[in-house]
């Protein structure tokens, strides 16, 4: 049975809440009437609410609590460091041991050769440093006119201004007056909804890639700066690019002398089977920017990594210049950043890619054998611990339900009910990317309380007539 909507319980919390805070990506007009669900504590792959129910987190929060949500030793590295310096920037040539020792690390396992490591506070901010980086380096090459940025239709990069432009889903441009001028979008590398009749996988990545060389041809490859991609698209749908996908939009990039920037927010420490998505999809971009699972999301902090090339452009721009114009006073935080070792030193020292490597893949066949069959679900994908499956009103015709209908925020609201926090995502796709951490037999009940949900979302919906072709 679904629990009342938190407004019409006693609880104060619920309605300070409505009086007084306003929630991204939420409708703001409904949650007036409906309220939040106020979470409380965590424990493992799990969280409570202020009534005492508890839920396996599906999404780890989103996408980002990998070590899930009581680990007391990320707990005491903020502590210590707090103690020990709770506060400094990195202007002017200002340094301290976290941020170093955390550059070093992300160096060290970069996926291809990197020089430089620069830190932000979100993904959102550390795409709109490398759009910067991207325009700042081409100045400095006298390219003033290769400026444009291509990013993919359905990509998530982000929502300060120029990452909201970067980013290809509507529902992050309308009214907010963006894409702004330079941004474009290539077609999204989605087979199931994107291939002819007949195509193989690798004919549709070789048509994506033929796609993005028309595209970069008549924008003029001499203002095609840079393109932007997701080792796998998270918020557009959990995505997995055709086979030879990337090897063949590189090559166009090649060609055209325009830069690669790999958007690991999401795929990056562990969450593919391997510590980058870049390394699971065969990408080698020139910046890579991270976020999320750098710190297990126990505190704010992302990073931008640079190669030799990108960061000499921007040491001689800055030199002529005289200073690097751009920084946030919480880049390099030091406790963000001491944290963030923490958590790379835990990765290391769990062998967490092993682990991700071993139930991974029963993630990925219980995906498919509980759901791929169902009457409401069309397509299921996904690699290592993240994945998906997308809700369609006819099979056959691959055709999803009216957006207006809001079937995959339904379904999510019954997984709750369920004991299971879910995440909908574009095109009613019903998204996984829980905690590293998660057992076999926890993936199963989190399956199960899915499962349950999707039980009662079809009944509700041939109660209500509404058409499925089966």
């Amino acid at each position: 049975m679904t629990p009342p909507p938190p407004a019409s319980r006693t609880n104060s919390a619920a309605m300070r809440d409505i009086a007084n805070v306003l929630h991204p990506y939420t409708d703001l007009h409904a949650h007036q009437e409906v309220g939040p669900l106020v979470i409380t504590r965590g424990e493992g792959v799990r969280v409570w609410d202020e009534g005492g129910k508890g839920y396996i987190e599906s999404v780890a929060g989103l996408w980002c609590a990998a070590l899930g949500f009581s680990n007391e030793r990320l707990v005491q590295a903020a502590t210590k460091q707090m103690r020990a310096l709770p506060f400094y920037h990195s202007f002017t040539a200002k340094s301290h041991m976290p941020m170093i020792d955390l550059a070093e690390m992300l160096i060290e396992r970069a996926p291809v050769p990197m020089s430089k490591v620069f830190f932000a506070n979100s993904g959102s901010e550390a795409n709109d440093t490398a759009i910067k980086m991207v325009w700042y380096f081409n100045n400095a090459v006298g390219r003033p006119q290769k400026k444009k940025i291509i990013g993919r239709v359905k990509g998530y990069h982000g929502i300060t201004l120029a990452a909201a432009s970067l980013t290809g889903l509507a529902a992050n441009h309308r009214s907010f007056d963006v894409p702004l001028p330079g941004f474009i979008h290539t077609i999204t590398p989605h087979f199931y909804h994107g291939a002819l009749p007949g195509e193989t996988e690798e004919e549709f990545a070789t048509r994506c890639a033929t796609e993005l060389e028309a595209m970069i041809l008549a924008e003029g490859p001499d203002t095609v700066a840079a393109m932007w991609a997701e080792p796998i698209m998270g918020a557009g749908g959990v995505i997995v690019p055709p086979a030879g996908y990337f090897e063949k939009i590189q090559a166009v990039l090649r060609k055209y002398d325009v830069l690669f920037v790999a958007d690991e927010v999401i795929c990056g420490f562990w969450r593919t089977g391997n510590y980058w998505g870049s390394q699971t999809l065969g990408a080698k971009p020139d910046i890579l920017v991270c976020a999320k699972a750098l710190s297990s999301a126990y505190l704010p902090i992302s990073a931008v990594m640079v190669n030799e090339r990108v960061f000499r452009g921007l040491a001689d721009e800055s030199h002529v210049i005289g200073t690097f114009g751009h920084g946030f006073t919480y880049s390099g935080h030091p406790v963000p950043a001491a944290v963030a070792v923490e958590t790379l030193k835990i990765y290391d020292e769990m062998d967490i890619g092993s682990h991700v490597r071993e139930v991974g893949p029963h993630m990925q066949a219980e995906l498919r054998r509980r759901f791929a069959g169902h009457e409401l679900v069309g397509d299921v994908r996904g690699v290592g611990l993240i994945g998906a499956f997308e809700l369609v009103s006819d099979k056959a015709a691959r055709s999803n339900f009216d957006a207006k209908l809001k079937i995959g925020p339904r379904m999510v609201k019954l997984a709750e009910a369920h004991g299971v926090i879910g995440r909908a995502s574009v095109g009613d796709s019903i998204v996984f990317s829980p905690p590293l951490i998660i057992t076999k037999s926890e993936i199963d009940e989190m399956f199960d309380g899915i499962g349950a949900a999707l039980d009662e979302l079809t009944v509700q919906l041939r109660r209500e007539q509404i058409a499925v072709v089966r």
